[in-house]
């Protein structure tokens, strides 16, 4: 067990104190210049990999990555089966038109988000009371709902022309072309999601004294409220294709006429940097929507960015 050794002050007694020896060791460490610097741009490496490594994983650069690709692909389909310029335009005739005619092009684009904004708001301003109707109401979803599904199989390019006969050559027929096409998606999904709010959580509301208005704002509003932004998303990108519609019919302005015009004098550049512009405009339109959504339900799960989803 180790060395004993009795104090003389406690000789004669049966109690000893016992000391016990360990041994020490002592390592000198040497911490050389050459190996600190080493060290030191090693560390810096690591973090500068980890800063590209993130920026290129980051969320708003991958669609330009993917848009990089495809332009690639399609200059390069076209060099490879030498693809005539009347059929498919390069895609550098199409950046040059857009660099010497943007001017042009945004004051055209101008009229199409006017109608586009003006028939996604009376979507959502119409939408939402009739879906509202619609849940709540057995005999309203009876007689209405079968002719909301009825109205979206009919064509809107073949009733436009009854808006230019009503309304002119004015803004109307666009915004009336917007809305219609705006509208249904609104109402199928706000009608889902006033359906799917759980009605034991209505009767406690009820319960606890609550009148219709605030258990309708307390419960069923905000339970509805991702269903009714999934349809606001749809609707904005389906007003812009409406207000088009509309331009296509009759006008003298817009991203519309635009590609009107240049289909009928072939020209292919100004016909696809207008669709750029479109695509654009569908875009931009459609993140404001999604960053008021982030606003107004920051506490649902789809708002949440710690969710990892695995196939």
């Amino acid at each position: 067990m180790g060395l004993g050794v009795i104090d003389p002050a406690f000789s004669g007694t049966t109690k000893h104190r016992t000391k016990t020896r360990l041994p020490v060791f002592i390592q000198r460490v040497n911490f050389s210049p050459e190996k600190t610097i080493t060290r030191e741009r090693d560390v810096a490496e690591l973090k500068r990999e980890s800063g590209v490594s993130k920026a290129l994983n980051a969320a708003w650069l991958r669609p330009f990555l993917f848009l990089l690709f495809i332009v690639v692909a399609w200059d390069l389909t076209i060099r490879l089966f030498q693809i005539p310029a009347y059929q498919i335009p390069a895609p550098g005739d199409v950046v040059a038109v857009l660099w010497t005619d943007w001017p042009e092009l945004l004051r055209q684009a101008w009229p199409t988000t006017y109608a586009t904004i003006c028939g996604f708001l009376l979507s959502a301003a119409f939408g939402i009371p009739v879906a509202m109707l619609i849940a709540g109401s057995k005999t309203v979803e009876s007689y209405v709902y079968p002719l909301l599904v009825f109205s979206q199989s009919v064509p809107k390019i073949a009733i436009a022309p009854l808006f230019v006969v009503w309304f002119g050559f004015g803004i109307i027929p666009k915004v009336i072309s917007a809305f219609l096409l705006g509208f249904f998606p609104v109402v199928v999904s706000a009608v889902q999601g006033f359906k799917s709010v759980d009605p034991d959580m209505v009767d406690l509301a009820r319960a606890m004294q609550g009148s219709r208005f605030r258990v309708f704002c307390a419960v069923n509003l905000p339970h509805a409220m991702p269903a009714i932004f999934s349809g606001l998303k749809v609707s904005i990108t389906l007003a812009v294709v409406g207000a088009v519609v509309g331009e296509f019919v009759g006008s003298n302005s817009g991203i519309g006429y635009v590609l009107q015009r240049s289909i009928g004098t072939f020209d292919l550049p100004t016909m696809f940097a207008a669709l750029v512009i479109l695509a654009l405009l569908g875009v931009v339109l459609f993140w404001v929507v999604d960053r008021i959504e982030r606003l107004v339900i920051p506490w649902h799960v789809s708002q949440r960015d710690d969710i990892i989803f695995a196939s």
